[in-house]
């Protein structure tokens, strides 16, 4: 099995606060994303692939305020961003919280994981379009929507139809331009590094390194800033 890195995912307040640390930060502008309607959640993205992360991409993601209301009740919002120790962690500043993995066979992922008693959620079905055609994934959501680990543990996600047997032509790195953004490294802390490491080799992800310390995701990036690191600092 091997998972690669897809994306880092920011959480914001709001979009408009995400867009304005965005370009504080690391003097670029995101570009548009999309709705997801089951979360009531949107996005702004940018590429930061490099030939180690040759899927990476950035996610600043917000809870929609405006967006409406499915008639029965809402899911819990994946990657805990009901939280409310989270909610008010980013009510200041944006805060880097997660990363997900892409991987080819999702079932299989999730139970390589199951195999370490580890329960990192169903597959949930998703899709928007985009000018370039329509985005079909499938993303392990937990139904509590944790992250697991203090979000070092990713999500996994599959792109393309489901059942699919044509190879995967639709991904955000095909739509988003070049941003002048780099991931340079991810680095991963916790106290529970082992099992975070028994974890990432049964999934084949790399290349991350893990450290034992307290919680934290630590992203190394090349901006038109300069080195950038964004970190989660334990939320």
């Amino acid at each position: 099995m091997k998972t690669d890195i897809d994306h880092l995912v920011v959480v914001a307040a709001n979009l408009d606060a995400g867009v304005q640390w965005c370009e504080t930060t690391m003097g670029i502008t995101p570009a548009p994303g999309g709705e997801h309607e089951l979360y009531g959640t949107h996005n702004r993205l940018f590429k930061i692939a490099t030939p180690t992360f040759p899927l990476a991409y950035l996610e600043i993601i917000a809870i929609n305020l405006d967006a409406v209301r499915p008639a029965k009740k809402r899911p819990t919002c994946w990657f805990d961003m009901d939280d409310l120790a989270l909610q008010a962690a980013v009510a200041t500043e944006p805060r880097l919280v997660h990363f997900v993995a892409s991987t080819p066979d999702l079932q299989a992922a999730r139970m390589a994981l199951r195999m370490l008693a580890i329960d990192r959620g169903p597959a949930v079905h998703a899709s928007r379009r985009t000018s370039k055609g329509v985005l079909n994934w499938q993303i392990s959501v937990r139904a509590d929507g944790q992250r697991l680990f203090q979000g070092t543990l990713p999500s996994l996600i599959q792109w393309g139809k489901p059942l699919a047997t044509e190879p995967l032509k639709l991904h955000p790195r095909n739509s988003l331009p070049r941003s002048g953004v780099s991931l340079q490294s991810l680095a991963i802390q916790h106290p529970s590094a082992d099992k975070l490491q028994t974890a990432y080799d049964a999934l084949g992800l790399a290349p991350v390194t893990i450290t034992e310390g307290e919680p934290n995701i630590i992203a190394t990036l090349n901006t038109p800033k300069g080195t950038v690191q964004l970190q989660s600092l334990g939320l």
